[in-house]
């Protein structure tokens, strides 16, 4: 087998075959790889930490890995409402959020490519519900405090004037996460016992006396010893055909993106549900929307008008400004945004790291971490026990 990963973008059978059941290809990777349903940063970092662990993987994904929600979204390393989550989200937040450093800098030390972890803090402005935010603050011992509007102004000079009231925390940051993707990719590339197979669509899981040994393909099996089901808002559907009913269900959200100069906006900020974040090169990107329409992806004029609404309300200045780009992408919606992380009771072999809701960035650290520790049998860094699959779907 080649030294170094091969990212098919079809994967015709007799490679598939040779790969997996030829003995003098390595005929035992059958019984000791991993298969990883979905190639978002869910899948993607799930690979890497199972495969730097020794494990070998192959990784497939419907379209082109990183391409869907992962893509997407903003990158802001903490929810948009900390205050408002559970304590399950909070712990794998926390832990996500000291970690990305460490984590931007490894990617960029192994590849090359600098997934941007930007500390630029975060402004509030106007929150209904900053007793309760700062009283969380307050339990959590994290840094976040009220800040008068002078000072804001001062720090933010394109801020918008109807704004009276605004909080802050310091050292929250953001992920380009597109690069982010591309380092996890590139340094998937560089494992010789990965493999990313793309355009590869998973049509069925193998079950075999309630133990699931691998998936179907249009292109073949993939037979191991463990399948992980990390395929966002499409887990479900996947997972259906078993007899589970996972409440992972697709939120279509929207965003824009502007080009201005690169000191323009220095730190984040968010007000109505909606945030405008900078790059480090002067790009800002302004969302988003939350919509149930299916699987349907397509950006709309509706929400175009709105969203420019917003960075006009947030941003004055970016009414004279070009909109560079308009997608949308679909989130993995779940009961409260706990995500379902662990071994699948009645299924030996299938594991879950799936239902992140709108905060697959901000919990992949933690979650795929958790996900490596119960699955090589390491002592867990989080308690698992609130995202274990269990009795949360029938």
């Amino acid at each position: 087998m080649n030294e170094r990963l091969v990212v098919e973008q079809r994967v015709d059978k007799s490679i598939l075959n040779a790969w997996i059941c030829d003995p003098a290809g390595g005929g035992n990777v059958a019984r000791e790889m991993t298969v990883v349903v979905g190639g978002g940063v869910i899948g993607l970092l799930s690979t890497y930490l199972l495969a730097s662990a020794g494990q070998e993987v192959v990784l497939l994904e419907a379209g082109e890995a990183g391409r869907e929600a992962s893509w997407a979204g903003g990158g802001i390393v903490s929810p948009l409402y900390p205050w408002r989550y559970s304590p399950a989200v909070t712990a794998l937040a926390h832990w996500s959020q000291d970690y990305y450093p460490q984590l931007g800098q490894t990617l960029l030390r192994q590849t090359g490519i600098d997934p941007e972890v930007y500390a630029t803090g975060l402004y509030w402005l106007d929150l209904q519900d900053e007793d309760e935010a700062l009283a969380w603050t307050e339990r959590q011992g994290r840094a976040l405090y009220p800040v008068p509007m002078e000072q804001v102004r001062a720090a933010v000079p394109a801020l918008g004037d109807g704004f009276s009231r605004a909080v802050f925390m310091p050292g929250v940051a953001n992920v380009r996460n597109p690069r982010l993707l591309a380092a996890l990719r590139e340094a998937l590339q560089r494992m010789p016992n990965v493999r990313v197979v793309e355009h590869s669509p998973v049509e069925a899981l193998i079950q075999e006396d309630r133990r699931i040994v691998g998936v179907r393909t249009a292109e073949g099996e993939w037979r191991g010893e463990q399948v992980v089901m990390a395929a966002g808002a499409w887990s479900a559907e996947l997972l259906a055909p078993l007899g589970i009913e996972l409440p992972v269900k697709p939120m279509k959200g929207q965003m824009i993106l502007y080009k201005c100069a690169e000191d323009f906006l220095p730190s984040m900020v968010l007000a109505k549900r909606r945030y405008a974040i900078p790059r480090r090169d002067g790009h800002i990107l302004v969302g988003s929307t939350l919509e149930d329409v299916g699987f349907d992806k397509a950006p709309t004029e509706d929400a175009l008008e709105s969203l420019k609404a917003t960075a006009v309300e947030l941003l004055p200045a970016l009414a004279n400004a070009e909109v560079v780009k308009h997608w949308a992408g679909l989130r993995p919606g779940s009961p409260d945004g706990v995500p379902y992380i662990g071994a699948v009771s009645g299924f030996d072999g299938l594991w879950l790291n799936c239902g992140h809701f709108r905060n697959g960035l901000v919990l992949a650290p933690a979650s795929c971490q958790l996900l490596a520790d119960l699955m090589l049998g390491r002592k867990p860094s989080i308690d698992p026990a609130p995202y274990a699959p269990g009795q949360r779907f029938s």
